[in-house]
């Protein structure tokens, strides 16, 4: 028999997966009775994954109603992208890059280019950052990374439709690599702050608009 902690994990990564796909947006309630259909499981790992998800910040819990995907708001989003950037920053800061990390952070980079639609960019953009953090030997940080990026991914999906911004932040990736090829780490890392901070005035903007 499966242990509770399998099936919460399995819960997890289940939900995690639906988000990442575009299928749970925010402001919509998590049914617990039909995920415990659809996964074959009890409500109770269902109830843990979803605490730690709340707990991550990825959901919320709302009397009433339940757990929900929470909307994007402008205090969140400061919070969220000042601290997505200061920690990778602080990993690229203490990771070792090889030819072959260039090589990697290159061809993914050209995903992100020939990328077509949103949810194409938004995956092909955290996919890069994932590459480019990936050395940092934290894992705590990294699960703190991969919970905080979970969010982001919501905030990018329902507010970065418009390709100028990628434009921008596409040539931020290429003076990235760049710097990390003439091993100046210092440059990369203001590169990388600049380009989270390019996307968090977007968004904010876009927030403002939607008041």
């Amino acid at each position: 028999m499966p242990t509770k902690t399998i099936l919460r994990d399995r819960v997890r990564e289940h939900l995690l997966k639906e988000m990442m796909l575009g299928r749970l947006h925010g402001g919509r309630t998590i049914n617990l009775a039909a995920l415990s259909r659809k996964l074959d499981v009890s409500v109770t790992p269902i109830r843990e994954a979803l605490t730690q998800l709340q707990q991550a910040r990825i959901i919320e819990a709302i009397p009433n109603r339940g757990f929900i995907i929470a909307e994007p708001n402008r205090s969140e989003a400061k919070d969220l992208y000042e601290l997505v950037a200061d920690l990778e920053v602080m990993a690229i800061e203490n990771s070792v890059f090889f030819p072959t990390c260039v090589e990697d952070l290159r061809a993914q980079q050209n995903a992100f280019k020939s990328a077509t639609d949103t949810l194409g960019r938004i995956t092909a953009k955290l996919e890069f950052h994932r590459l480019l953090t990936r050395h940092y030997e934290n894992a705590l940080a990294q699960q703190i990374l991969a919970d905080l990026k979970t969010r982001i991914f919501f905030y990018e999906m329902a507010l970065m439709s418009d390709e100028s911004i990628y434009d921008k932040s596409d040539n931020q990736h290429d003076g990235i690599i760049s710097a990390i090829e003439d091993d100046n780490v210092p440059t990369a890392a203001l590169i990388l702050k600049m380009n989270w901070m390019l996307i968090l005035d977007y968004v904010d903007k876009q927030l403002v608009l939607q008041r």
